[in-house]
């Protein structure tokens, strides 16, 4: 038995790895994997390894554990699944469809529009989502982080008008809480920024990470916190995700959820309606629905606008107006998200 006496005597020890960092690093990686687990067909291994090279794969295993085995059209795993066609070439798919680069204006920090800056806090990702539209963005080069963030909050204590500042990446919760817990104290240092905005995937695909150390710094502190999900189908916020929005909510922060329309996987007005329904029952209000942005190898995701507006007056005829996202575009150069909304739409 260690008397408390003799637990003074022990040698110090390191402080244990937290269970979604574990989690995270059994994430599968590989395609040969993937498609063992799943019974995918061999056949299609080839192109998975193809669009693997270009793109890496990596899918954890509380996401891959909501996937149907057996079916390749199955909703979660085409978000994640390399694809023969990532590596064909489109009109108008680029390396950097919505201009993040021109607005870069120190380290990781992109300013695009009035009031608000996004800072690119790590380029890690729980999921790497086939659609990403930062997969060839170099974070290297834009790394923030590189100098304990001295030169990104010079920037925006500098500009009085910045009022939000939205953590974006790769996934911010990938970060240690740690790390963000002290980004966040010296963001409230700035008597300028008011709220901070964490845009994440990580509570939907990895629900291990919304632990009591997450929630500690969370719901304290000076800002006010909001945190936009990306969940694009309603299984995507079954158990064990469920359980950890019910944990977020207890903080009282906002919780909103954004989502990309994507064929194949989102594009029916019944998917879309039981995703704002699923959403709303654990506390999360609608936010965009967003049209893909055009990356350079996603084209297969795309949902022509005709058919995305169709799918909005559907959500519209159907739902109360608080439950109906705004379908949006980011168009490079705009003071805001362009609408794509039909004009005779009304609440």
């Amino acid at each position: 038995m260690i008397t408390r006496e003799s637990r003074g005597t022990q040698p110090p020890t390191a402080r244990a790895t937290p269970a979604w960092q574990q989690a995270l690093a059994r994430a599968i990686a590989d395609p040969e994997t993937l498609a063992t687990r799943l019974g995918l067909s061999p056949e299609a291994l080839p192109g998975m390894q193809s669009a693997h090279r270009m793109f890496r794969t990596r899918i954890p295993e509380s996401y891959l554990a909501r996937i149907q085995p057996g079916d390749p059209q199955d909703p979660l795993l085409l978000q994640a699944l390399p694809d023969a066609r990532e590596a064909l070439e489109s009109p108008g798919f680029v390396s950097d469809p919505v201009g993040d680069h021109d607005a870069l204006a120190a380290p990781g920090v992109v300013h695009k529009y009035h009031g608000r800056v996004l800072l690119l806090t790590t380029g890690a990702c729980a999921i790497h989502c086939r659609y990403c539209f930062r997969r060839e963005f170099d974070y290297a080069d834009h790394n923030p982080a590189r100098d304990d963030w001295g030169p990104a909050l010079d920037y925006i204590a500098a500009h009085p008008d910045i009022r939000e500042v939205i953590l974006s990446g790769g996934d911010p919760l990938s970060l240690s809480d740690t790390r963000l817990a002290r980004l966040a104290e010296r963001l409230a240092g700035i008597p300028h920024v008011e709220r901070l905005r964490i845009h994440t995937r990580l509570p939907v695909v990895l629900p291990e990470r919304v632990d009591d150390r997450l929630l500690a710094w969370l719901g304290q502190g000076r800002l006010q916190h909001i945190l936009v999900l990306h969940a694009n189908h309603p299984r995507e916020l079954s158990t064990p995700a469920d359980a950890a929005l019910e944990r977020l909510r207890g903080t009282g922060i906002t919780l909103l959820n954004q989502a990309v329309l994507l064929a194949g996987i989102n594009d029916a007005a019944e998917t879309l309606i039981e995703l704002q329904e699923a959403g709303f029952r654990l506390g999360v209000m609608p936010y965009y629905l967003h049209q893909l942005d055009r990356t350079r190898g996603t084209a297969h995701f795309e949902v022509p606008d005709a058919r995305a507006r169709e799918l909005y007056r559907a959500l519209h005829a159907r739902l109360p107006g608080y439950l109906v996202p705004r379908l949006a575009r980011e168009i490079p150069g705009e003071p805001g998200k362009t609408l794509q909304a039909p004009s005779s739409a009304h609440d």
